[in-house]
């Protein structure tokens, strides 16, 4: 038995731990462009942000524990246009353009669309399967 072979049955409880956290960080992120909080930075700074990531930001993050999948989807695109159009035309490296956040995000939610949205999540509690069709009538021949 190798030492972390036993970490493996957590998984779906770290899986929903990440997604919470990011989710969290990523509504901060939000606020911050939309209602200066929390933080000292100038709204003028923030203003150059694009109105619809300001509100996709916001909210965004909230519906991740219902529809992660989808939700996660349009977050990790928003955040690999995000970076190539805000933060790489400053400089090529990540450090010295801001864009380590978004970088992170972006393959975070990349991450969460292919494994899903891990133990705490209202997706567990929608239906995975459709209910039974109703029989067929027998055909009249």
């Amino acid at each position: 038995m190798k030492p972390f072979d036993d970490l493996a049955r957590y998984q779906p409880q770290v899986q929903g731990a990440l997604r919470i956290v990011t989710a969290s960080q990523f509504i901060e992120h939000g606020t911050k462009k939309l209602f200066n909080f929390p933080g000292h930075q100038t709204r003028r700074h923030l203003e150059r942000a694009a109105p619809g990531s300001r509100h996709l930001e916001f909210a965004g993050g909230i519906p991740l524990a219902l529809l992660t999948r989808p939700v996660a989807s349009l977050l990790c695109g928003e955040m690999a246009i995000a970076y190539f159009m805000a933060h790489m035309p400053r400089d090529f490296f990540p450090a010295n353009n801001s864009g380590d956040a978004a970088i992170s995000f972006c393959f975070t939610f990349l991450y969460l669309v292919f494994a899903g949205p891990g133990a705490l999540a209202l997706d567990n509690r929608r239906s995975v399967e459709p209910p039974p069709a109703a029989p067929l009538p027998p055909h009249p021949l």
